[in-house]
């Protein structure tokens, strides 16, 4: 099975950054899109950003442009997700997820991401 575990969330005030990281399992030679997703309570789930594994193409919802990045250190197998500028509206468990990379391109569909971790709690203070 492949295994996600997401950490470092917590609680900062608004204005503040937080760096988000995904611990995945290796999948042999194949490579996958990692994205982080969010949920608030009694909201739908969103995409945030995704991004290639080994090299490639990013991708943000328009939310989070200019203040989150996503990147990733292909050796240790981690994703990492840096939160900038964080407001209130932010505050959500954000989930890291894989799916299959097919033709170069990701997208922030969550319904075609199979794997998730567990999710780790981000809360955003006014």
């Amino acid at each position: 099975q492949v295994q996600l575990v997401e950490s470092g969330g917590g609680s900062v005030q608004a204005g503040g950054s937080l760096r988000l990281s995904c611990a995945y399992s290796t999948y042999g030679s194949s490579r996958r899109c990692m994205g982080w997703f969010r949920q608030a309570p009694g909201k739908e789930r969103e995409g945030v950003a995704a991004i290639v594994t080994g090299g490639g193409n990013t991708y943000y919802a328009d939310s989070v442009k200019a203040r989150f990045t996503i990147s990733q250190d292909n050796a240790k197998n981690m994703v990492y997700l840096e939160m900038n500028d964080l407001k209130p509206e932010d505050t959500a468990m954000y989930s890291c997820a894989a799916k299959p990379l097919w033709a170069e391109s990701c997208n922030l569909r969550s319904g075609e991401y199979a794997y998730w971790g567990q999710g780790t709690q981000v809360t955003v203070s006014s």
